[in-house]
């Protein structure tokens, strides 16, 4: 996230400090609002007896933790003159805005449709898990435990589902360049997309290890 800059009068003293970090979080509230993020905050207090070298270079304030995965994320105040120094700060943050909750108890297995699915506001960045606010990532997926009908849906609880099964028949694809030769094998585990599996060639009974590129295809380089 960009740093915002905030011009200073003479000496560093708490209140300054305390003005440039209001200044950054407005700033992200803003920001956020235009993506349909509601954001409220409240800045972390300044011992008032602090007071730092004199800076003729604007603030500079940056998030050092993440926001979005924590409500108390802490900045980095930076003075970059000829007398550099940081220090950092702690803010209460809440983020608010839709993310995606279970419509009904979902089972562990079941397969993500858009019907399982509901929108609702939640202060997002309240589950150190995350949150998933777009459908597409989740419909197709697996879950992976049970979960209650308005729960958050988070991506641990979601896995992707095997595209190739233990005795599948498969189609194995050899590459190299522009030429490919495909023939057709056993797979001797299951596999997700992406991931790696044994598969016995059926023609030369060898086993090989492939790729799983789509349901019941592999591929292995030439």
């Amino acid at each position: 996230m960009s740093g915002l800059s905030t011009p200073l009068l003479a000496g560093t003293t708490a209140e300054q400090i305390q003005k440039a970090t209001l200044a950054f979080l407005d700033s992200f509230a803003s920001e956020q609002a235009e993506h349909g993020y509601t954001v409220s905050f409240e800045p972390g207090s300044i011992d008032s007896r602090l007071a730092l070298a004199e800076c003729e270079k604007p603030l500079s304030v940056e998030f050092s933790g993440d926001p979005w995965k924590s409500t108390s994320p802490s900045l980095q105040v930076a003075c970059e003159g000829t007398r550099p120094w940081r220090m950092f700060v702690t803010a209460s943050v809440s983020i608010h805005g839709p993310a995606l909750v279970a419509a009904r108890p979902l089972t562990r297995g079941e397969r993500i449709t858009e019907g399982l699915l509901a929108k609702q506001s939640v202060e997002i960045n309240s589950s150190r898990r995350g949150v998933i606010t777009d459908s597409k990532q989740a419909i197709g997926m697996e879950v992976r435990r049970a979960v209650n009908a308005g729960s958050l849906v988070t991506p641990d609880m979601l896995s992707a589902p095997n595209a190739v099964e233990r005795g599948d028949h498969v189609i194995i694809t050899a590459k190299t360049g522009g030429f490919s030769v495909r023939s057709r094998g056993k797979a001797l585990a299951s596999a997700s997309v992406g991931e790696q599996v044994l598969v016995e060639n059926l023609r030369s009974s060898r086993t090989i290890r492939a790729s799983v590129v789509a349901p019941g295809h592999v591929e292995i380089p030439m």
